[in-house]
């Protein structure tokens, strides 16, 4: 798995209303893609694993699956249609120590 360090951003982070993005979803866009390693993608459709380290027990599994799945095929170009199965899971972590691990495979 391909380790990030950096908090999530949930979708009411990343929007203002229904059309605008917020500069904090700007500056996450930027700073993920250059956080985001090179890899080789496998041929589709795909599995995406993920693990998802949140400092607050309260917040949803979910919460920045949006987001980084738009961060990811913009980085990686491929079709987000193209993930026929998703795989998340949760950990708690002290605040300051979020982070997102992900793998990309075949089915």
């Amino acid at each position: 798995m391909n380790k990030i360090d950096i908090k999530t951003l949930s979708i009411n982070e990343a929007w203002k209303g229904r059309r605008y993005k917020t500069d904090k979803y700007d500056k996450y866009i930027h700073d993920l893609l250059f956080l985001l390693p090179p890899i080789k993608l496998p041929l589709p459709p795909y599995a995406l694993y993920l693990v998802v380290g949140y400092s607050n027990s309260a917040a949803d599994i979910d919460n920045c699956l949006k987001p980084f799945v738009d961060c990811l095929q913009k980085k990686y170009g491929f079709n987000d249609k193209l993930i026929y199965s998703l795989f998340i899971q949760k950990e708690i972590v002290k605040k300051g120590k979020e982070f997102i691990s992900f793998s990309i495979k075949s089915l």
